[in-house]
């Protein structure tokens, strides 16, 4: 019944012009194959975004698999593999911490150096106090929330 249901309803939702919705819900962690949006004015990330075609997580780089703010992931995009920082998530978020509407990533090359010049997208405070690259992500930034 559930699923007749679902299908009558998308179809008209589709039908009637509006865009097509997910009943699934948000993750509450980064996986393998989760979605993410470029947020850096890199050529690579541009032309995925002008493709439709975003980039996924392949390899997170934690001993338990399961990505979070500020945390290293291997993601491929437009047919390579790049390494990215995670700087915002969908997922509910300590106090203090802003929730996205997206899974948003700065792409870095392998020496930590990012690959954009310009990150478009808000950054949080948070991250100014983490260990590892994010002086250099940080130093490319123009908003923090």
């Amino acid at each position: 019944m559930w699923a007749n249901l679902y299908h009558s309803i998308a179809a008209s939702a589709t039908l009637n012009g509006f865009r097509s919705f997910s009943s699934s819900l948000v993750l509450g962690q980064v996986i393998k194959l989760t979605r993410f949006r470029v947020v850096d004015n890199s050529m690579i990330g541009r032309a995925a975004e002008l493709a439709g075609k975003p980039a996924y997580c392949i390899h997170v780089y934690k001993k338990t698999g399961v990505g979070y703010l500020g945390d290293k992931v291997l993601v491929a995009i437009q047919g390579q593999k790049k390494r990215a920082y995670i700087v915002g998530l969908k997922q509910k978020q300590a106090p203090m911490v802003p929730r996205y509407d997206s899974n948003n990533i700065v792409l870095v090359e392998d020496n930590g150096t990012p690959t954009g010049t310009r990150i478009r997208a808000p950054i949080p405070s948070c991250l100014r106090g983490q260990k590892g690259d994010f002086t250099k992500i940080l130093a490319c930034a123009t908003k923090f929330v």
